[in-house]
């Protein structure tokens, strides 16, 4: 699909320069970039819905089972 952008010159050369040391097009450039990018930001997603998530649940132990998990450690004098 063609899609037209607009780039500051700066970094319009500079990503030529980077296309044409890697051996890729231009087109090509753009599209790696693009799907790093939106990468990166599905994790921040994830992220986001499971501190939603949890934020919702009650993080506290119950107290019959920190006993239990006590009580299961060996003994150690120190």
């Amino acid at each position: 699909m063609k899609t037209a952008i607009s780039l500051p010159d700066a970094l319009h050369r500079s990503a030529d320069r980077l296309a044409k040391r890697l051996g890729v097009s231009r087109s090509e450039l753009y599209a790696r970039a693009l799907a790093e990018f939106l990468v990166k930001h599905q994790s921040d997603q994830v992220t986001q819905r499971l501190n939603a998530v949890y934020a919702a649940e009650d993080s506290r132990l119950d107290a019959a089972l920190t006993k239990a998990q006590l009580e299961a450690l060996p003994r150690e004098s120190w």
